[in-house]
């Protein structure tokens, strides 16, 4: 039995806080939790950011418990200073600077040495025994993946290493920039900071052209922006179309500028991507509806014009104005026909955002489980459930082992359609979900030289 000393212990909640009492205007600051009025409540808010705009003091605030999407700028009269206000701990005094460098020189040399005894070992626990109908990924080893390959959290956290959006800490620890963006006949609120000019961050609002994704600050300069432009559809090829949208191929070496104000007006959705301006090694499809006035972008997702990992999409977005109508699905759907195409497979490139992680398992289920319900034989192979859907074997076993499709019988793993699988199937079936038609696609796969896939920094 051992003692427990007093720096073993783990604080409480209570004692992670510092005082909680009423206070004024003046006396707030950074760390102090608050009751801001939300939606006609009042709720526990954070104040993680205080600025003075246009003479008034406003604070960025996170709500508790609640999705970082909905942070946002508050002036003082949302905030309740009739209810206490919990205040920071205050931060410990700093010991001794000697002692201090002695620490850490001992902890570095403990890393290198844990670095040395730990460098061969294999991340992951060893997986516990499982039964007979329970599906082992480590024992499968399909063209070598691992189980942190294809767990749903990992799918999140993963991060970018390569292409024009990719993971950036400080980019992400950084405040939502805009209050709201007007972009055609549609008021957008932002989720996210995206790195707009300082001086476009002072309006209440922007203006952005829903055909060029060009940015202004004022109406004014929109509208004779507007009067002499005559671009009316994105600045590429229209290598698809039906009665209900079109698709259009950007080469982002050919329209920096344009590529360059997608991925802008991107970040401000995509919380774990940052824009690099360098949008030359991709290429961009763009999806638009129809009108008397020209093509409205409704979403559109980019491609590295080379992907040493096999990727057939870099990153997706549908507008906001034009999310839960079915045109994630249609992105998706076009992606990996252009993969069939080409005659390879393909995945989307990872982390993927919690509304584009949802979208694929959607369409991965529909569409193995569409396969194997027309399949005219009883016997097939997960690689050609590959070849016949252009689908990687890793997103194929995952999407299985998700649905619970996955079952160990007769000394062999099978996939198994349960009768609640086929019943939920046939129910999304009835609905009228529109598809991409395949001969309406008018496309040869691009080739490029060395020089057209260096980044042009």
């Amino acid at each position: 039995m051992g003692s427990t000393t007093t720096a073993d212990k783990e604080e409480t909640p209570a004692e992670q806080q510092g005082e909680v009492k009423i206070c004024t205007a003046e006396e707030l600051v950074l760390g102090c939790k608050v009751y801001a009025e939300k939606e006609g409540e009042h709720r526990l808010a954070e104040l993680l950011s205080i600025h003075v705009k246009k003479g008034r003091k406003v604070f960025y605030v996170h709500y508790v418990e609640f999705n970082k999407r909905l942070d946002e700028w508050i002036e003082l009269d949302r905030i309740d200073f009739t209810r206490p206000v919990t205040f920071p701990k205050p931060e410990a005094p700093k010991k001794d600077n000697k002692s201090t460098k002695k620490q850490t020189q001992s902890k570095n040399k403990k890393k290198k040495k844990d670095g040395k005894e730990t460098s061969a070992t294999p991340s992951g626990a060893t997986p516990a025994a499982q039964g007979d109908d329970v599906m082992d990924l480590d024992n499968l080893n399909v063209q070598g993946i691992r189980t942190e390959e294809i767990s749903r959290e990992d799918e999140i956290e993963k991060l970018r290493t390569s292409g024009s959006m990719a993971q950036n800490s400080g980019e992400v620890a950084k405040f939502r920039n805009l209050s709201k963006v007007i972009m055609g006949n549609h008021e957008i609120e932002p989720w996210y900071f995206s790195p707009y000019p300082v001086e476009l961050t002072e309006e209440d609002v922007i203006y952005i052209d829903d055909f060029t994704l060009q940015f202004f600050g004022s109406k004014k300069q929109f509208e004779r922006f507007r009067s002499k432009c005559t671009l009316r559809h994105p600045p590429g090829n229209e290598i698809y179309r039906d009665d209900y949208v079109s698709f259009f191929e950007i080469d982002g070496r050919k329209q920096r500028t344009w590529c360059r104000n997608v991925c802008l007006f991107s970040k401000l959705f995509l919380d774990h991507k940052t824009l690099y301006y360098d949008v030359d090694p991709f290429l961009f499809y763009c999806m638009t509806r129809r009108d008397e006035q020209g093509h409205h972008l409704v979403g559109y997702f980019s491609k590295e014009k080379e992907s040493a990992e096999g990727y057939n999409l870099a990153c997706i977005l549908t507008l906001p104005q034009y999310q839960r109508m079915g045109y994630g699905r249609l992105l998706i759907e076009f992606s990996y026909e252009l993969s069939k195409k080409e005659g390879k497979v393909g995945s989307p490139e990872k982390p993927l955002s919690d509304l584009g992680l949802l979208s694929y398992r959607a369409y991965w289920a529909d569409t193995i489980i569409k396969l194997l319900i027309e399949n005219d034989s009883d016997y097939v192979t997960i690689d050609e459930i590959s070849a016949r859907t252009s689908m990687t074997t890793t997103d194929i076993l995952h999407t299985a082992q998700t649905l619970s499709m996955l079952k160990y019988f007769k000394g062999q793993h099978v996939i198994y359609l349960s009768d609640q699988i086929v019943e939920q199937y046939e129910k999304t079936e009835k609905k009228k979900r529109r598809s991409i038609n395949p001969e309406l696609l008018i496309w040869k796969p691009p080739v490029f030289t060395a020089a057209q896939l260096r980044f042009g920094w």
